[in-house]
């Protein structure tokens, strides 16, 4: 009997030790950062895309409410970029048929919230050509015979 109390106190040392060392790391993950997109109206651009410039991955807010939230970030070379407070952010915000943003950020401590609004792309139609696409035929053929005409 006296082996299981001796068994049991080891354990919850153990698990004890190993909450410490848990909340330890956690600590050292950095600190959350949230991004939300809007359009000029505060709705949500649930095709918002979030990147870092120097990231090859792109990172897709939510659909609902055009946020995105992460405290690191994994970079090309393997290195791992933590969210730390006193570090400058510089994020790269787009969606189709809107303007590009790059945002800059300090990370602070705590309740780090960027609100980003994109404003729409104008295009002008007018401007816009057609092309006109060649199919290794100048002259229309002859509906009856199929043959050039001339």
């Amino acid at each position: 009997m006296k082996y299981h109390s001796i068994l049991a106190a080891i354990l919850v040392g153990t698990l004890v030790s190993g909450a410490a060392e848990a909340k330890k790391k956690g600590d050292s993950e950095g600190v959350p950062v949230k991004v939300v997109v809007t359009d000029e109206t505060d709705g949500a651009i649930s095709t918002a895309i979030i990147r870092h410039p120097q990231e090859a991955d792109r990172h897709r807010v939510n659909a609902v409410d055009g946020s995105w939230e992460a405290s690191v970030l994994y970079l090309p070379d393997g290195s791992e970029l933590v969210f730390t407070p006193g570090i400058q952010l510089q994020l790269e915000i787009s969606a189709p048929g809107y303007i590009t943003q790059v945002v800059q950020y300090n990370v602070r401590k705590r309740n780090n919230r960027i609100s980003v609004q994109l404003a729409k792309l104008e295009l002008d139609n007018e401007d816009v050509e057609e092309p006109v696409l060649q199919f290794g035929r100048e002259h229309p053929r002859d509906a009856s015979t199929g043959a050039p005409a001339n």
